[in-house]
C-alpha cells in the first residue's frame, strides 16, 4: 500500500493493473522512545499474481 491510501483504494489499483491479491502481510513499524520501543504504525503489504484471461 502507498502512503495515505486506503485498503479499498489499494485493492482497486491492484485490480485495475490486472492483478489479484493472494496474500496480505501486516508489519508493525516501531519507534524507539525513552520508555523503549513503541509501535507507531502498521505497514500492509499485498502479494498479487497476474489475472488469467478468460
Amino acid at each position: 500500500m502507498e502512503e495515505n491510501e486506503t485498503i479499498h483504494d489499494c485493492l482497486t489499483r491492484i485490480d485495475n493493473e490486472g492483478y489479484r491479491p493472494v496474500k496480505r502481510f501486516e508489519k508493525p513499524i516501531f519507534q524507539e522512545t525513552d520508555e523503549g520501543m513503541e509501535p507507531v504504525k502498521q505497514e500492509i503489504i499485498f502479494e498479487a499474481v497476474k489475472k488469467e484471461e478468460a
